[in-house]
């Protein structure tokens, strides 16, 4: 495994992260879904592989996730091995003040995570999106509060406008506030949007980013077919993925393929490394449902692409319309 600091941070994190949505998820969705039992195995492999980086939110199965973090895996090893995210904002019922990034919510919010965690502090604390109507200066006095409390070591943002935390570092810098260190966002080898400000963004204020769905919901693995569906589980279920890939999105998983089959590697991996190769990026999240692939994640940090190689698997992808933010 190797080890970054996230961002412009005295932060150190494995360069592959685990990620926590299906923790908790059994009963509620028929692939990748584990209960604290089912996820032992998996904690103890990341673990011995060296993987000491760990997401979760508070909405996470309503909670489950952390709660399942915190019986099962931070007992395994002393706390300081281990780096510890959760994130805050999205609602967790329909209740005023249950969501958001408000002070209120943010302050009984980290209060409860730490409880189901089981721990005195977490060590990166994520805005969950953000509200529209919390001001953004309140936003940040409430999250540097919380780090002065001790509850919190650095804090972080998560998929917005690249201007929304374009303004978070400036009021942060502005007041002297905490700063973000890190940016949970949504990129892969067929969502590029990102490259166009937020990564750049990110390079300049040295922030860290740490993407989320790197494999593009197991698309990236090679197995859906252009018709529909696929082979797996998840091709076969994930309502979320119906009509989300376009041809030239095809046309890239194809390359992947290709590529791996001429390194004899998993098509994961190419996708991982590729990830791994941007300036910006500190540590993909993972969401792995079978044991296997936290060994194929680590071994993808060991895989060189050349500039050819990448620019191979970059050509086919056509932007999507810029969105009005």
């Amino acid at each position: 495994m190797k080890y970054v600091q996230l961002g412009r941070s005295g932060l150190t994190v494995s360069a592959i992260c685990m990620g926590g949505n299906s923790w908790g998820a059994a009963g509620r969705r028929a692939w990748g879904a584990l209960d604290a039992e089912g996820s032992r195995p998996f904690f103890r492999r990341a673990l011995d592989l060296g993987i000491t980086f760990f997401d979760t939110a508070d909405v996470y199965n309503f909670g489950e996730s952390e709660t399942i973090m915190g019986q099962e895996l931070l007992p395994l090893v002393p706390r300081d091995d281990l780096v510890i995210s959760t994130k805050i904002g999205i609602p967790m019922s329909a209740k005023p003040n249950h969501g958001g990034v408000g002070r209120k919510h943010l302050m009984s919010g980290i209060d409860a995570a730490l409880k189901r965690l089981k721990t005195d502090y977490v060590d990166l604390l994520q805005v969950h999106r953000l509200d529209p109507h919390t001001p953004l200066v309140e936003v940040m006095r409430t999250l540097d509060d919380i780090v002065r409390s001790g509850k919190v070591r650095y804090i972080g943002g998560s998929t917005m406008p690249a201007y929304k935390f374009a303004q978070m570092v400036m009021i942060a810098d502005h007041h002297g506030f905490a700063r973000p260190i890190a940016m949970q966002n949504l990129y892969n080898l067929v969502q590029r949007e990102e490259e166009r400000e937020m990564l750049r963004l990110c390079a300049e204020e040295g922030v860290g980013a740490i993407p989320y769905s790197p494999l593009a919901r197991g698309f990236l693995a090679g197995n859906r077919s252009r018709e529909g569906g696929g082979e797996t589980e998840r091709a076969k279920t994930d309502a979320g993925a119906k009509d989300l890939f376009r041809p030239c999105d095809f046309d890239v998983a194809e390359r992947v393929v290709a590529l791996a089959a001429a390194k004899g590697v998993k098509p994961t991996q190419i996708a991982l490394a590729w990830l791994l190769h941007k300036p910006a990026v500190a540590a993909p999240i993972i969401g792995a449902t079978k044991v296997e692939q936290l060994d194929d994640a680590a071994g993808a940090t060991a895989i060189s692409l050349g500039a050819e190689e990448i620019a191979a698997l970059e050509a086919p992808y056509a932007f999507r319309p810029a969105p009005l933010n």
